[in-house]
Formats: C-alpha cells, structure tokens, sequence
C-alpha cells in the first residue's frame, strides 16, 4: 500500500509538472489525491488545511524572507565590484586569473546574496569585460561562472540549509550552517582546478608583474564592509548572541546601511527590491507550508518505512545505499529546483541514514550538495542558463567545458559523503554536534 503510493504521487507530480501546474500546487494535489485512498474529502481537505497553516507558522521559517532580501539589497548594494577586486588581489597570479578570480568572486557573494543565479548575473558581468579583452573564451568563461556559482549554496548564510532543518524536524541551524563551509570551499577548490587545468590548455596566463601587497591591501579594505556580513551574521548565531531568525534581520539591517554609503540604492530601488523579495518569499513560504501535506501524507501511509525497508532489502551496506541515494538525487535535481526537493526527499531518506547512525548534519550537506548540482544541469539548471546568457556564449558551446567541471564537483560530493569529518568537524570543534 506504502509502495503504491508513493508510485501514485511520483505519477501524478510528475504529470502536473509536464502540464505545467506550478510546484506548490502539483504537490499539494497530489498528496490529496493520494491520501484519499485512505481517508474520506472532508477530513483530507480539512487536515491539508491545517497542515498548511501549521507549516507557514513556524519562527524559524522568518529567517527565510529576511535571508532573501538581504540577499536583494546585497545584489542591488554594489557588493560584487568589491569581492572581485578582493579576490583577484590574492588569486590574480594564477594561470586563468579572471576565470580564479570568478570561482572565488562566485563562491563569496553566493554565500552572501544566497543565490546562485545572482552571484553568476553579478560576478559574471564584472569578469566578463576583462575576459573579452584578454581574449578568454567566452563558452570557458560561461561553463566556469555557472560551475562555481553554486558553491556559494553551501556557505552560510543558506537558505537550502535552513529549509532542511524545518524538512528534518529541527536540526540545529548553527550547526548546518557551520557544516557547510567545508563543503562549499571543496566545491569552489574542484572549480578552482579545473579552471587553472583548462586555463593551462588554452595559454591563459596570470596578471603580469609581481604580487602587490599595497594592491591587496586597498582592495581587502573595500571588501571588508561586505565581508563583515558572514562574520557578523554567523558568527552571531554560532556564539548563541541571536538565533538564526534574529541574524537575518540584522543582516537585512547591515545590508541597507551598507547599500546606502555604497549610494546603490535608492527609495525607489528599495521599493523594487522589497517587492521581489515579498513575491519570492511568498512563494518560498507557501511551497513549504504545502510540503507539509505530503510529510502527512508520507507518516500517515508509512512511505519512509516502506522505503526504508526496499532500500535495506536490496542491501544494508551504508556505501552502497548512499551510492544510490546520491544518483536518485542527482536524477530529481536536473527536473526540480533545490528547495521543492529538499522538501520531498528528507523526510523520505533521513529515516534510512539514520538507520546506520548517519548524522543528520552530515546528510543535510550531501542533500543539498546533491540538489544544487541540478542548478547547473540541463534541462532545468537555472544557474547555467545565466550564466550562458551572461557570458554570451551557447549550451551547444558551453556544454563540453561543463563536463570537465561535472567530473571535479562529483568528485566532491563522493568526498562530501564518505568522509563524515568534512561535514562535521567545525560543529564539533564548535561544540554545536
């Protein structure tokens, strides 16, 4: 009966999705539909009702809208023209410096903006006039802006990982964001390698001359002000000063002044920016608040359990299931966004991992390290389509550069999710685990 079920809603979502039913409702209908095996109209409707309110009313979930416009006013508050600066500084002699330089740039202003879409628009727009006139090839440029934006996911302060903890029943939210930099840092080194590897191929050189401290200097104390944001934000929510709900209004508070002096954003700017952000996290809520009915629907028909069991069936060998796990995420990333998959697959495998004494920390970042890879994979792959855009270049073209990259971020995740410490080691060091 569990089985059958879960058959029921992967058929009927994936039905609405092809027909273009948006995710929300496609999941909330088919968790309806599939309930009502079981359980008559009335009850099913009224029960969904509440299982929504109850979703859209936890606190912690007010960190999400806070986190996002943060995110807006930092995209809007000339932060990106400032991190590039500052990592090109340190990173400027290395074979490929622009394309360094934009794996880097990617990786701090996705942690800081929470988008990888926006640090691939913003971070790839800056690079792109020097790439030109260096000479670079723009589908390179293309496949490693888009590569290295996702890492910023991983870093805190993340979204992903905070709608994992609302997914996982209250996983510490300090203690996920602390797991994150490793595997974020590891996704930017991968892209990193493959860039100097290619850069090498193609005769991309350094910036000439020798390294300036004095050039370092004046661009780390531009980019300090942005900086602080993580330091002050995370280190906040670490050291127990606020939760993670109260960091992200001080972050909201930290960008606006910071976009003010940097005189990027105005009142009418800050209204544009307010009202996207509102659209997203309204969006954003309402997705979770209707995930809620499918976590009913899943522990009211046991489907974790029967999952649980088929998987143990086939093998109990922890190696082998996560092998597994990793390619059905990996499949369901290239078709949905991160956020709807979280919602879906954590209360569906943590039950599984948790069987062989995994740590729910150490899941929550192979989940999300899985699910961001489908930000940058066709057919959905948002993150490559900007940057393709951005870059000026083609799939067609870009397409063969990304396979390189494809090879080095899975090598990351096999790293991410058979070596517990890199996950687990800055939460225990920090006594959050």
């Amino acid at each position: 009966m569990a089985m059958q079920s879960l058959v029921m809603i992967i058929v009927i979502l994936a039905v609405l999705l092809v027909v273009g039913v948006p995710i929300s409702y496609s999941i909330g209908i088919a968790s309806l539909i599939t309930i009502l095996q079981t359980v008559p109209l009335d009850i099913s409707v009224v029960t969904g009702a509440q299982r929504i309110f109850v979703g859209m009313s936890k606190f912690s979930l007010t960190a999400i809208p806070f986190f996002i416009l943060a995110g807006n006013l930092m995209n809007q508050g000339g932060i990106a023209k400032r991190l590039v600066n500052f990592v090109m500084a340190i990173l400027g002699k290395l074979p490929g410096a622009l394309l360094v330089t934009n794996v880097g740039a990617n990786a701090l202003f996705g942690a800081i903006s929470g988008s990888a879409s926006a640090a691939a628009a913003a971070v790839g727009s800056m690079v792109r006039e020097g790439e030109e006139e260096q000479g670079y090839d723009q589908a390179l440029c293309a496949a490693t802006n888009g590569a290295s934006a996702p890492s910023g996911l991983l870093i805190p302060p993340s979204n992903a990982l905070i709608t994992y903890s609302l997914a996982a029943g209250g996983t510490s939210v300090a203690a996920l964001f602390m797991a994150g930099y490793l595997p974020g840092i590891i996704w930017a080194l991968c892209c990193m390698v493959v860039a100097i590897l290619l850069a090498k191929k193609n005769g991309y050189k350094g910036t000439p001359g020798k390294f300036s401290w004095a050039t370092l200097g004046k661009a780390t104390l531009q980019a300090i002000p942005s900086l602080s944001l993580i330091v002050v934000v995370i280190g906040g929510i670490v050291a127990g000063v606020f939760s993670a709900t109260e960091g992200s209004a001080i972050a909201v508070v930290y960008a606006l002044i910071l976009g003010i002096c940097y005189r990027n954003i105005t009142l009418k700017s800050l209204w544009n920016i307010v009202v996207e952000s509102a659209k997203m996290s309204g969006m954003v809520v309402f997705l979770i608040g209707v995930s809620n009915i499918l976590g009913w629907v899943m522990a009211f028909l046991q489907i974790p359990q029967a999952v649980s069991a088929a998987l143990l069936s086939i093998t109990d060998n922890p190696v082998i299931i996560l092998l597994i796990m990793n390619v059905i995420l990996l499949i369901a990333g290239t078709f949905m966004d991160v956020t709807p998959a979280i919602l879906i697959f954590t209360p569906l495998f943590l039950p599984i991992v948790e069987t062989f004494g995994m740590d729910p920390i150490h899941f929550g970042l192979v989940l999300v390290y899985n699910l961001c890879i489908g930000n940058i994979t066709p057919p959905v792959g948002n993150t490559l389509f900007v940057a393709i855009k951005v870059g000026r270049s083609t799939l067609a073209k870009t397409m063969p550069y990304m396979l390189w990259y494809y090879v080095a971020i899975l090598v990351g995740l096999i790293l991410v999710t058979y070596i517990p410490a890199i996950s687990m080691i800055l939460p225990q060091l920090a006594g959050l685990a």
